[in-house]
């Protein structure tokens, strides 16, 4: 998994959204056993006790749960991975809403731009 940090948000907070991002695109499927704290740590290239709370975080979100001697493992639940998805892309949509008005750009034009580059995508220009 590729570890990318902002300065405008606690590393702790970024971890958590990009091990979701990792269990919702299938980068960490579900079933899968997770490697170690401290492994995905130096991967991160953060403290081990940052990444135990941002897993802690996930499992008392249900998107992870551990097995006391076999470590944690990414949940089988699809409907929670799903939900996950969908928060995750309500962050996203917030984020860019929010970007939108900081450029003073209206509602229907930030429509209009999203239904323009839609069709760029899908050639239904």
């Amino acid at each position: 998994m590729r570890w990318s940090f902002a300065n405008d948000l606690p590393i702790y907070t970024q971890l958590v959204e990009q091990i979701k991002v990792g269990v919702v695109t299938g980068a960490f499927p579900p079933g899968e056993r997770l490697p170690s704290v401290r492994d995905l740590a130096t991967e991160a290239g953060v403290n081990p006790n940052t990444m135990q709370r941002a897993l802690a975080q996930l499992e008392s979100e249900g998107l992870v749960y551990s097995q006391r001697t076999a470590g944690r493992f990414v949940t089988e639940d699809e409907a929670r991975i799903g939900e996950a998805k969908r928060d995750l892309a309500q962050k996203h949509v917030a984020r860019f809403m929010e970007a939108m008005r900081s450029l003073a750009i209206s509602r229907e034009e930030t429509l209009s731009l999203l239904e323009a580059e839609y069709g760029k995508e899908t050639g239904d220009e």
